[in-house]
Parts: C-alpha cells; sequence; structure tokens
C-alpha cells in the first residue's frame, strides 16, 4: 500500500534533474533546498570555472552549505538558556520553600 503522505516530484539542481519521493509537507522545503544548491552551486561554477574541476566547486558548494547550516544550528542552540532557567527554577523553588541554595 502506497504511503499517501509522499508525492513524487522533479528537482532542478544547477544542471541536473532528479526525481525524488517526499513528504507532502515538505515539498517546498525540497525546492527551496534544490534552488539553494542550484545558486551556491552556480556562483561558485561562476568564479571558478576553468580553475578547479567540477568535482571540487561542488565540494566547496557543499562546505558553504554546510558551514550555513552549523552556524544556524549553533545560533538556534537553546542547551545554555535551558540550563540557566533550571538553575533559576531550582533557586526560585528553594527560595520560595525557605532552603538556601549554594
Amino acid at each position: 500500500m502506497a504511503d499517501k503522505n509522499k508525492i513524487n516530484i522533479r528537482l532542478h539542481l544547477y544542471d541536473t534533474d532528479m526525481s525524488v519521493k517526499v513528504d507532502r509537507s515538505e515539498e517546498a522545503m525540497y525546492r527551496d533546498v534544490a534552488t539553494l544548491i542550484s545558486q551556491v552551486v552556480g556562483n561558485y561554477t561562476q568564479f571558478y570555472q576553468g580553475f578547479k574541476t567540477e568535482k571540487e566547486i561542488l565540494y566547496m558548494a557543499l562546505v558553504d552549505i554546510t558551514m550555513r547550516y552549523e552556524k544556524e544550528a549553533e545560533r538556534n542552540d537553546t542547551t545554555p538558556y535551558s540550563d540557566m532557567m533550571k538553575t533559576l527554577t531550582e533557586e526560585i523553588n528553594a527560595a520560595m520553600s525557605g532552603k538556601n541554595t549554594p
């Protein structure tokens, strides 16, 4: 039985078209990703064509996109805030119950 939430779409990635099966709810995101890949590869190709191999250009684009992802993930890391909230909550609870915390 086919998954009703999956659809087949065609993506254009720089100079390549490919078919992929995706969740219907993620179609727009896949299309946005394909656009980003095409733009980044296109920029590197325009600048380095004739100086770097196609493979090197693709790897450079991969590094660029991955660095963007890592920076965004780091920027959105909420662990320090969660830790601080836990500490503050413990201190507030201790103060309200009349206990002192170190």
